[in-house]
C-alpha cells in the first residue's frame, strides 16, 4: 500500500520530484516529461496532473543544467498538441454514441446543438485560453470533438495554444526559476 501511495505522490506532484528523477534517470526525463504532458492534456480522467508547475519548474531545471530547454521546448510541445488531438478524437468518435442515449439532462440534442454552435463562434479562442486554464484544458479539445468543430480549425487552435502555452511556462521557468524570490 505505501508503494501505491508513494507511487500516487510522485505522479501528482512530479514538479517537486522532478530533479531527482533528473539526477537519477538523466535522458529519460524527457520521455517522461513527453507522458506526463500527453496524459494531462490528451486523457479525460487526468485532468489532476501537474502540468503548469511541471512546466515552470523543467524550465528551471534547464536553467541549472541537465536538460537542453530547446528540445524539452519541442518534446513538450509536441506532447500538448498530440494529447489534445487524441482527446478532441475520443470526443468525436465517442460524443455521437453518447447523445443517441435518450434525452437526458446533460445528454440531449439541444445540449450538443448549443456546443456545436458555441464552438463554431468562440471555439478557437476556447482552445487556446483553456490551455492556461487546469482542468478546463483536459475538458476543451474532447467538447470541442462532441460538438464536431473542424478537424483544420482545431488543428490550427491546438497548435497556437500549445506553443504559447508550453513556451510561456517553460521558459518563464527557464528564466525566473533560479531567482531567489521566485
Amino acid at each position: 500500500m505505501e508503494l501505491l501511495l508513494s507511487g500516487w505522490d510522485l505522479l501528482v506532484h512530479l514538479d517537486r520530484h522532478l530533479a531527482a528523477l533528473l539526477q537519477q534517470h538523466g535522458a529519460w526525463v524527457y520521455p517522461l516529461l513527453f507522458a506526463i504532458i500527453f496524459c494531462e492534456t490528451g486523457l479525460v480522467v487526468t485532468p489532476f496532473l501537474p502540468g503548469d508547475s511541471l512546466l515552470f519548474v523543467a524550465g528551471a531545471l534547464a536553467a541549472a543544467g541537465g536538460i537542453d530547454v530547446h528540445l524539452l521546448a519541442l518534446v513538450l510541445v509536441a506532447a500538448a498538441v498530440l494529447g489534445n488531438t487524441v482527446n478532441y478524437s475520443i470526443g468525436h468518435f465517442f460524443g455521437p454514441k453518447v447523445f443517441q442515449w435518450e434525452e437526458s439532462r446533460f445528454f440531449s440534442r439541444k445540449a450538443l446543438e448549443r456546443a456545436h454552435a458555441f464552438y463554431e463562434r468562440h471555439g478557437g479562442k476556447t482552445i487556446v485560453i483553456t490551455r492556461f486554464v487546469p482542468i478546463l484544458r483536459t475538458f476543451a479539445p474532447f467538447v470541442a470533438g462532441i460538438a464536431r468543430m473542424t478537424y483544420v480549425r482545431f488543428t490550427a487552435y491546438n497548435l497556437a495554444g500549445a506553443l504559447a502555452w508550453v513556451l510561456a511556462l517553460l521558459y518563464a521557468g527557464y528564466w525566473f526559476g533560479n531567482v531567489p524570490f521566485v
